[in-house]
């Protein structure tokens, strides 16, 4: 994409969450950074918006297949455009979303991949993100592979102990 193009969709995506107020449903931006295997930024007209990706849970940096997860992310995101299903905040302030990148789902993606968990907590019983999980977890891909794999939400409660 050339940058007058880039420039042009940023510009359409910024009118857009500013024509909808603060609580968007949807917009398109432009990826700038990937955190982690469930958290990316994105730039929206001059706007950073950190995005944490709806109703997944992707290994912690410092956890195993933690890079791994980040690298497939930026796989899927890192400098495109992407459309997000804004979904409101989590208690950090980060918008939480579903993401579409390159017109791939990447919240269904990192699950499909093995590259995160489907988090139960967030997500209704009959989601089609629990059958790709589970047909991640047959093919044992991604974290799948490691029999004693640790949730992350498990990950995070034992480093605070």
């Amino acid at each position: 994409m050339t940058i007058p193009r880039v420039l042009s969709v940023l510009a359409t995506g910024a009118f857009a969450v500013l024509a909808v107020g603060s609580h968007a449903e949807s917009f398109v931006a432009h990826v700038i950074k990937i955190q982690d295997g469930d958290t990316l930024t994105v730039l929206a007209g001059q706007q950073q918006i950190r995005i944490r990706l709806d109703g997944i849970d992707a290994p912690e940096r410092a956890q195993p297949f933690g890079s791994r997860a980040r690298q497939s992310l930026a796989d899927i995101c890192a400098t495109k455009m992407a459309s997000v299903d804004d979904h409101g905040k989590d208690r950090y302030g980060r918008t939480i979303g579903r993401v579409t990148c390159a017109g791939m789902d990447a919240n269904a993606e990192q699950v499909r991949r093995g590259m995160a968990w489907v988090f139960d907590r967030y997500v209704k019983t009959g989601s089609p993100l629990y059958a790709l999980q589970g047909q991640a977890r047959d093919a044992k891909r991604g974290l799948w592979a490691d029999p004693h794999a640790v949730p992350p939400w498990k990950w995070r409660a034992m480093k605070q102990q």
